[in-house]
């Protein structure tokens, strides 16, 4: 299960591999779940449970998932557009989520007066996006991961499995005590970076008691007491959902599109990231390199915000970034809690959850 319909600009900022997600919406930590009294569980290993997620397939289940992220920003301008930029960045996001399957869900992401939808019925998929009062259909490969359907949210299940990624000889990993989330008694896998130049303290991936699905992740910036960025469930019943709720026909005078991402077109782009975007280095100190368009106010971005939406917002981060230079060259920093960015005067940018350090290194050995 798991990029939100229009926020493909998520692609574009995501720090793989044990980073995170820079977009995600801002709302009161107290609306996920908090640490109650550690509920009694059977003793488990870090090793055991890192086994367990790894491997864990969820069952069938309903239930919601919020995202919150805090990243110390400058105040960013509204646009009343919930796709927006400024809302992707700091506006809130909550996700309905019905699962029977991998190739069986839904994934509905109200807004204030709307909804997009994302279903999965075998090898179709469908879009919903009810503002623009449109539908896309996805023909899918045959046998195709549940991931292979464009544009989903971003669920507890999904960002563990992205975050373990990171796990091995510069990760420190320990069991904490338990907690409850969302009612349900679960493991507090705690795993940091060893390395002093990453920006994330660490992060603790909620495992659920009975079935070993994650229930919620969330990052803390090194020496943080709260999480910068989570992802969880508020509610979950593992029970199947309805199959009225995993049914979809497009509502009348919608407009309809079709994109066929089958076997038979080898050339489909099934990954809607920006292109030309390159990875630096492993790890938590993974950076990505993107063209200086991304980051240009006013320059389109294929399936995302209105550019007319994103051009306040970028030339407020732009405006609070700081003049920096060195061997590497020229450019302006950017740096919240958990992410720098860099934006070179020769034109690259570079974006990791990492001291500046590690990105000027990475301007200096990929200058162009």
């Amino acid at each position: 299960m798991t990029q939100v319909p229009k926020l493909s600009r998520r692609a574009r900022w995501a720090i793989p591999a044990g980073a995170l997600v820079v977009t995600g919406g801002v709302l009161a930590g107290t609306l996920i779940s908090s640490a109650q009294a550690a509920p009694g569980l059977p003793a488990r290993t870090a090793a055991q449970l890192l086994a367990e997620v790894a491997d864990s397939t969820p069952p069938p289940l309903t239930g919601t998932v919020v995202e919150t992220a805090s990243f110390g920003l400058p105040a960013l301008p509204a646009t009343g557009n919930p796709t927006s930029l400024s809302s992707l960045l700091t506006g809130s996001h909550t996700i309905r989520v019905w699962y029977a399957s991998p190739g069986h869900f839904r994934l509905a992401v109200p807004q204030s007066l709307s909804e997009s939808d994302v279903i999965r019925d075998g090898r179709t998929a469908w879009l919903w996006q009810s503002t623009l009062n449109k539908v896309t259909k996805f023909t899918l490969p045959a046998n195709s991961p549940a991931k292979a359907v464009p544009q989903q949210p971003l669920t507890p299940q999904q960002a563990a499995k992205q975050v373990l990624a990171a796990v091995g000889p510069t990760t420190t990993v320990k069991v904490d005590s338990n907690v409850t989330v969302a009612g349900q008694a679960a493991y507090a896998l705690v795993l940091a970076p060893k390395d002093t130049r990453s920006l994330i303290g660490q992060v603790q991936i909620d495992v659920d008691g009975s079935n070993g699905v994650p229930l919620r992740l969330q990052v803390f910036a090194r020496g943080a007491s709260s999480p910068a960025f989570q992802v969880g469930f508020t509610d979950i019943a593992f029970v199947k959902p309805a199959a009225a709720d995993l049914s979809f026909t497009p509502p009348p005078g919608a407009t309809v599109s079709q994109v066929n991402l089958s076997d038979s077109h080898p050339g489909a782009n099934m990954d809607h990231a920006a292109p030309d975007v390159t990875t630096i280095g492993s790890g938590w100190l993974t950076v990505l390199k993107l063209p200086s368009s991304t980051l240009t106010p006013g320059a389109p971005a294929s399936g995302g915000p209105p550019a007319g939406d994103s051009t306040a917002v970028l030339r407020t981060l732009l405006g609070s970034a700081t003049p920096v230079h060195g061997t590497w060259g020229s450019g302006r920093l950017l740096r919240t809690s958990l992410v720098s960015v860099l934006i070179t005067d020769q034109g690259p940018a570079f974006v990791g959850a990492v001291q500046p350090s590690v990105l000027y290194a990475a301007a200096a050995a990929h200058p162009h």
